[in-house]
Parts: C-alpha cells; structure tokens; sequence
C-alpha cells in the first residue's frame, strides 16, 4: 500500500547473555510496538510482526507502518462562557489570553456545551509527520525502557547498552534511514557469522533478512514461535539415533543452546562408563546444567556415556571438536564422584549442628534456627492433614543438611535431590528420604507436586515459614522486586494446597508461623497475619485465572474470606455450576439490588424478622421459602457441599421477584420497613455463606 512500509531493524552486539535473550527480545519488540502506536504510525489491521534474535542480534520486522502519522485534532477548552465576556459583551483578559495561546483571535473560538456548562474552545489540528522522522527517536525511546539490570559503556563514547554495538541496520521499505543510534550509525548493512561469514551484507528489502542471513550470512535466527529451538531439537534427536540411543530433551536448555549458537551442528561424545555409577541427577546436572549437553538413554531410560552437544561452527575437522567437548565434561563428573563418595562418608543428621553456622537470614538468623521452625511447623501440618507427625519431624530435621555437602556447593542446583539420596543412603524411611527431595517443589511454574503427605507438609512448613519470617522483618515483595522469592514461594504452596485437595486452615497456620518466630516477634501479629493471608489470596487468584477462572466468580468467593484454599476451591465450582442455572441472573440482580438497598438504608446488622410484622401475601410467601431452603442450604454449606446449597437457594428467585414487584421495602412505617429490611439482610445472608453473587457479571 502507497501510505504504508514494511519496517526492519537490527542490533549487532557482542555476544549476548543466553538466558536473558528471548526475554530481551520480547522486551525490544514490545517497546517498540508502543513508542509506534503511541506516535499513530500503526495502520488498521495491524500486524505485529515478527522478532528475531541470535548471540549478536536483537531484530524485529514489521509487514506495515504508516509512512505518515495519522492526522489528529486536540480540542482545547478554555474559560467560562460567562468570564470569557463582560457584561457588554467585550473579551475579558481570560478569553484574549486563552486565543493567544491557541495562535488564534477570540472570533475564531468556538462555544462549547460541557458538564461543566458553556465553555470557550478551539480545535487544534496536529501537524502530521513521517516515519523516516519519528523513527530514531521511536527506537531510542524503546531502547531506554528495556529492563536491562546492568548496562555498559565502550570505547569512547557516552553509549550504554547490555553489551557493546557494533551495527544498526534501518530499513523503511528498501531505503536505509541514517540515525545514530547507541553510538553506531544505522544503514542497510548486517553481518553474517563471526567465522563462516564475518564480511558485511547489503540488506535491500525487510522481507528478505532471515532468508539472506541463513544462506549467504550462515546464521540462523531464533524467533518468537521458537523455529530454532525446535530444529535443534531434531538435530540432536537424529544425532542420539545414529548413535544407537535416545536424546533426553529439555525445553530450557533448547531454548538456552538456541541462544547460544548462530549456526547449529551436532557432535556426539563418550565419556568413562564409570561415571554412571554417580546417580542420575547428578550425571543430568553436570552434562545438561554446567555443559548445556544432551544426555542419552537407551531403550529402558537408562542413562548412556554419551552426548549430543550443539557446536556453532561447521568444522573441517570435527573429530577435533568432539574431542575437546569429551575431554572438558571428565574434570567435571570427576570432581562429582569426588563429592559423591566423599559426602556418603557422613551421615545427614551429623550435619545438622553445621547449619548453625549457614546465615539463612540476617534477623532470622541460622539455617539451623530455620530447620528447628520447620520441624515445629510441619509436625503440626502433618497432623492436621491426616499425615505423619515424627516423619515430618525427621524430614524437617534433615532438609537443609544437604547444603553444606560438597555435592551441592558445586552442584546448588541439586539441594534436596541429593538429600534425598544421602537420606536413602543412611537408611532413614523412604517417606522420610522423599520428603526430602519433595520440599522445593514446586520450584517453577509447571513443576510437579509432593506426592507424599510428608513431602506435602514439610513444603507448605517450609514455604510458609520463608513468608513469616521474611513478611515479619518488613521485606515483602514491592513492585518488581522480590529478592527472597516470595511470590513464587505464595503461589507454590497454594497449588499444593488446592490441586492435592488439602483441608488446612492457612490463617491459623500463618498465625502458628509467626508464633515461631522467635527472637524475631512481629509488633502486631494480628495485621499481619491478615497481610500474609491477603497475599496467599492474590497468589490463589493467580491460579485460578491461569486456570480459566472467571474474575467476577473469584471475587464472589473471595469477598466472603474463607480460610482454607481447598473451600474457596470448593465454593468457585459451586459458582460455575450455579452460572448454569437458569435462576442464576435475577438471583445475582436481586442480591446487587439488595446490597444497595441496605446499604442506603444504612442497615448493618441482621435483625430478627417478626412474624407479625409481615402483611402483604408476597413477603409471607418470602419468608416462609426462606425458613425451609435457608436452613437446608445452611447445613449443606456447613457440610462443604456448596455446590447443593446454591441449588436449594435457587429456589427463591420466584419468591424474590414477587416481592419486589409487590412490596415497598422503604414502607412510610419504620416497625415495617426495618422488618423487610431484616428479611432481605437475611436473603443476603444465606448467600454470603457462600460468596457475594451480587459481584457476578450474568446476562
């Protein structure tokens, strides 16, 4: 289209950091697209197109932008219509004054009708400009607002970014915009790979960068939609073939290699079949954590001695290659042999008193006082929900002791797997030994459960003293930062709570928490008890949306505080099956209009109704529905069945309708008036025991 071009442009850096790299991207993308839509360059059906990264390069493309701003008007409103004239009909000051500052005379104002009533006005059109324009500085805005924690400066210029540039390409259409941009003058020329293709290549169409860039650059570049990743990851898999076995595949270290390399190659390795001996855990870490390697399995899932690692050089002489990736990975599973039968030499609990020595927190002190809170804390859970008291106590007493084992100084990665194993090792349960390695879970977002009873109370005591104690020293999470991982710790134990279905009162176990925290007792334990709680509740809504939970449903529920996660569980179903029925939206209507009825009425406690008072033959009816359904729905919703005591309450919206096409609640007689007032706060009532369905959005 005449009015609109496709826009293209790229950042050649130094090698950039692997693992913040797509999220950079993103970050690049997005602001662009903002600072674009922001100055009207963005046409209708527009297209957000595509982002583009490799080692050295941050790119995007866009199929279309305005070659021209949009043309917009800006309404100024100035004084009164009665202080713009005096009582001749003459310009005060205000009006002269606001026409000079519109560029304009007081005749060419116009007159304008606002809330406010008659106002002085004038339509300013904007002048419009080009891309080629608007573009520099568009792009320099969205550089500024990436989240870049550390920036860096070099050679001898003022320019920062994540790391050194060294080319800018800009492209509108064919033609090169020339800007200066982080230091570097922009123009049509990228550069292809740092060995197979370091000369410069001439870009002269957006459309044709990812082409041009792979078969003459000999780079490949990783999109959104992650096309690199998943073509690593049928090399890798055609490699293990070839070598008889099966590659085991993780989608983060996919994306990390894909970050890391610009042209992919495969070279399968061996190493010593004697380092299978070490468990495979630790084989994984060291392989996929520390050598971003692949590790192989054969037909039953037994780890093999071999590897596919991702080279990004097409070498002349790959056995070279191979073998200098064989030859770093033997220092590694060497030194975790090392640690393997070192540390086995101690047992667990020997280690305990050495936790005392490892600062968990500076006002919380010790890793030791941490592990005596927790084995208090999950001996109580346990015995709540139905599990073992001494084995919760025995698997607090030994969680930590892992930290201070070598394996885990040099592999952080595998605290509470190596417990487990070192627990197995010294023959404590196997519940025990699970626990152990259960009680980080879920670490991220999409990771397994406990399984275990044990596992599942030394985890919520684990997480909910972190939160206690970290909420109790005034360092909760503020904006974007949250140091101590508290949001994930909040929304971890609520999942465990909600999706292993366990009935635990999370106020009276907050409260336990703190309790615990001696020396560091908070002032008013009361607040923040209701703190914390807040901040499980906003943890669980997070769950719930990620689900496909309605806002208005949560809310309903959440409006009423119910302590135990696994009844607000119970009480959002009851509301999803409730929407079904065909009651659902005059019952939410009449509960709105019931709220606000009190609420004007400045009604806030619920009255007994008096049977005497109750005249007219609609709000009998009400009454009389409401004694039975009511107090069958009371004993259904004591039982946890929420779900039944909708139902039962469904019944009143023949009964509710009526009364209010029937009777006046607001009656001229006070005695009657705050009789109906008490029967509708008993309607309420009988709903609040389960959620405030007047906050339902229903059709």
């Amino acid at each position: 289209m005449a009015d609109s071009q496709p826009f293209f442009m790229e950042i050649g850096t130094e090698e950039l950091p692997p693992k913040d790299l797509a999220g950079l991207a993103g970050a690049f993308h997005s602001s662009v697209l903002e600072q674009l839509k922001h100055n009207r360059l963005c046409p209708e059906s527009f297209s957000a197109g595509e982002t583009y990264f490799s080692p050295r390069r941050l790119a995007i493309y866009l199929p279309r932008i305005l070659i021209k701003q949009s043309d917009r008007t800006e309404e100024r409103l100035g004084p009164a219509f009665s202080a713009a004239f005096d009582g001749e009909g003459r310009p005060t000051k205000a009006a002269e004054g606001f026409a000079r500052s519109c560029g304009v005379t007081v005749g060419q104002l116009e007159h304008r009708q606002t809330v406010k009533g008659e106002r002085l006005a004038y339509r300013l059109k904007l002048e419009s400009q080009t891309a080629a324009e608007l573009l520099p500085q568009i792009v320099a805005e969205a550089l500024v607002k990436l989240p870049v924690p550390k920036r860096m400066r070099w050679g001898a210029g003022e320019a920062e970014f994540v790391r050194p540039v060294h080319w800018v390409v800009m492209l509108l259409g064919s033609r090169a915009l020339k800007a200066e941009i982080l230091g570097v003058q922009s123009g049509h020329k990228t550069y292809g790979h740092r060995y197979h293709h370091p000369s410069a290549i001439v870009l002269k169409h957006p459309q044709d960068y990812r082409k041009v860039l792979a078969t003459t650059g000999k780079v490949l570049v990783e999109d959104r939609a992650g096309t690199l990743a998943r073509k690593i990851g049928v090399l890798v898999t055609r490699a293990a073939k070839q070598a008889g076995g099966r590659a085991q595949l993780d989608a983060a270290l996919l994306q990390e290699v894909a970050a890391l390399v610009e042209w992919p190659v495969p070279i399968t390795g061996h190493f010593d079949a004697k380092f299978l001996a070490l468990p495979d855990e630790v084989m994984v870490a060291v392989l996929q954590t520390q050598q971003r390697y692949f590790p192989l399995r054969d037909s039953k899932n037994k780890l093999l001695p071999q590897f596919v690692a991702i080279s990004n050089i097409q070498s002349k002489r790959p056995a070279e290659v191979r073998r200098g990736n064989e030859r770093v990975i033997v220092p590694r599973l060497t030194d975790a042999m090392y640690f393997w039968n070192s540390d086995r030499k101690t047992r667990l609990e020997s280690r305990i008193a050495e936790l005392n020595r490892v600062v968990f927190q500076k006002e919380l002190g010790s890793y030791g006082d941490k592990s005596r809170r927790v084995t208090k804390l999950a001996a109580q859970i346990a015995e709540a929900i139905g599990g073992n008291p001494q084995f919760a106590e025995r698997s607090a007493q030994l969680c930590k002791c892992d930290l201070v084992t070598g394996m885990v100084g040099e592999f952080p990665e595998l605290q509470g797997v190596m417990g487990a194993d070192y627990a197995r090792h010294d023959g404590e349960p196997e519940e025990v030994a699970q626990a152990i390695g259960e009680h980080y879970r879920p670490r991220y977002a999409g990771d397994a459960l406990p399984v275990t009873q044990t596992g599942q109370a030394l985890a919520i005591a684990d997480k909910l003293d972190t939160l206690a104690g970290i909420f109790a020293t005034g360092q909760r999470p503020t904006g974007d930062k949250d140091p101590y991982g508290l949001r994930r710790a909040g929304l971890g134990l609520m999942r465990i709570i909600v999706e292993r279905e366990i009935d635990l009162d999370m106020s009276e176990f907050v409260r336990v928490a703190l309790q615990l925290l001696q020396p560091a007792q908070p002032r008013d334990p009361q607040a923040l008890v209701r703190e914390i709680y807040d901040f499980l509740m906003d943890r669980l809504r997070a769950c719930f949306l990620e689900a496909g939970i309605r806002t208005d449903v949560y809310d309903a529920v959440r409006a009423c505080n119910p302590g135990k996660p696994l009844e607000f569980q119970r009480r959002i179903q009851a509301l999803n099956t409730f929407l079904t029925l065909p009651e659902a939206a005059s019952l939410a209507a009449a509960n709105k209009r019931i709220g606000n009825i009190l609420r004007q009425a400045g009604h806030t406690e619920s009255l007994r109704v008096q049977d005497g008072l109750l005249r007219e033959p609609a709000e009998l009816a009400l009454h009389g529905k409401l004694a039975k359904l009511g107090e069958d729905a009371r004993g259904l919703a004591h039982q946890g069945d929420y779900g039944s005591a909708l139902k039962k309450l469904a019944a009143l919206r023949g009964p509710v309708d009526r009364f209010f096409d029937r009777v006046l609640v607001m009656d001229p007689d006070p005695a009657l008036r705050n009789n109906r007032l008490a029967l509708l706060q008993h309607i309420r009532d009988a709903f609040l025991r389960i959620a405030d369905i007047s906050l339902l959005q229903v059709e």
